[in-house]
C-alpha cells in the first residue's frame, strides 16, 4: 500500500523537493558585518548586501564571504634613517576596513601583508625627508602624512584606511647617550641663563634704589636750599628795613646758639675762649636782652 502511494505521487515528492532545493538556493540572507561575492560561470555577478538577497539558483555561486568590520594590523617595526642620518626603530599600527569586496577579493592575495609593506615603505620614505627632532616634535603631522599616503596606494585594493599610528621611535643606545648629553646641556645653559638674568636684574634694582636715594637728597637740599634762600631773604628785608641794628641782633643770636651747642655736649667739657670772644658774646647777650 506505502510503496504504491510512493510510487504514484513520487514525481510530486521530487519536485517538491526539486522547489525546497531552489528556494534554499535561491535565497542568502547577508549578515550586518559582511559581504558576499556572487560569481556566475565563474565570473563576478554582484556582491550581496546585508538583509535578504535573491540569486540564480545553480548559476549563482557565494565565492566569497569578506567581513567589513575594521581591522587592525599587527604591530610592525621597521627601520628608518631620518635625514641627519640617524638610525630609528618606528613601530606603526594600521587600522583599515574593506570597502569594495570585489576589488579586495580580484585585485590582492594577502591584504594585511600588502598593506604591511606599503606602511613601511611610506614610512621609511617620510622619515628619510625629516631630521629627528622634526619626526619626535611633529609626530601627528607625519601620521597624517602616512595615513593620506596609505590611502591613495590602497585605494585600487577597495580598502579605506581609518587610522594609522606611530607606536612609538626607538633609537640606538649611542644616540640615546648622545641626546642625554645635550638635553644636559642644554639645562645646564638655561640654568646659567636665569642665574645671569637675575644677577642683571638685582644689579637694576640696585641701581634703581641708589637714584631713587640720590633724587631724595637732591630734593631734600633743594628744599633745604629754599629755605635758606628764604630765610636770607627775611633778614636782608629786615636790614633793609631796621638798618644795622637787625644785623647785629641776628649775629649775636648765632652766637648764643653756638655757645649753647658747644654746653650742651656729651661729658665734662671745659671751652676756652678768647677775650674777644667773651665780649662778643656779652654784646650778643646784651642785644638779645634789649631785643626782648
Amino acid at each position: 500500500m506505502i510503496e504504491e502511494l510512493l510510487s504514484e505521487n513520487l514525481v510530486l515528492l521530487v519536485a517538491a523537493a526539486f522547489v525546497i532545493i531552489v528556494i534554499f538556493k535561491g535565497v542568502r540572507i547577508v549578515s550586518q558585518s559582511e559581504k558576499h561575492v556572487v560569481e556566475r560561470f565563474g565570473r563576478l555577478h554582484s556582491v550581496l548586501g546585508p538583509g535578504i538577497n535573491f540569486v540564480v539558483p545553480f548559476l549563482d555561486v557565494v565565492r566569497h564571504k569578506i567581513s567589513i568590520l575594521e581591522r587592525q594590523l599587527p604591530t610592525a617595526s621597521q627601520d628608518a634613517i631620518t635625514k641627519d642620518n640617524v638610525l630609528v626603530q618606528v613601530d606603526t599600527s594600521v587600522f583599515y576596513r574593506i570597502t569594495e569586496p570585489e576589488k579586495t577579493v580580484y585585485r590582492i592575495r594577502d591584504v594585511d601583508g600588502a598593506i604591511k609593506t606599503t606602511v613601511a615603505g611610506i614610512v621609511r620614505a617620510h622619515i628619510g625627508k625629516m631630521d629627528l627632532d622634526e619626526v619626535q616634535a611633529n609626530r601627528a603631522h607625519l601620521i597624517e602624512t602616512i595615513k593620506l599616503s596609505v590611502e591613495d596606494a590602497v585605494d585600487d585594493w577597495g580598502i579605506e584606511v581609518t587610522r594609522a599610528e606611530i607606536l612609538d621611535v626607538n633609537l640606538d643606545q649611542q644616540t640615546r647617550q648622545a641626546m642625554l648629553q645635550q638635553l644636559n646641556a642644554e639645562r645646564a645653559r638655561r640654568a646659567q641663563v636665569t642665574e645671569a638674568e637675575g644677577q642683571k636684574r638685582s644689579v637694576e634694582l640696585q641701581a634703581d634704589a641708589e637714584l631713587y636715594e640720590a633724587e631724595q637728597k637732591a630734593k631734600a637740599r633743594r628744599i633745604s636750599a629754599e629755605a635758606e634762600a628764604y630765610a636770607t631773604e627775611v633778614v636782608a628785608k629786615a636790614i633793609k628795613e631796621n638798618g644795622i641794628e637787625a644785623a647785629q641782633y641776628q649775629v649775636a643770636l648765632k652766637q648764643v646758639e653756638a655757645l649753647n651747642a658747644l654746653g650742651n655736649g656729651d661729658g665734662k667739657q671745659t671751652i676756652v675762649l678768647p677775650a674777644a670772644a667773651l665780649e662778643a658774646f656779652g654784646d650778643a647777650f646784651k642785644l638779645l636782652k634789649g631785643g626782648s
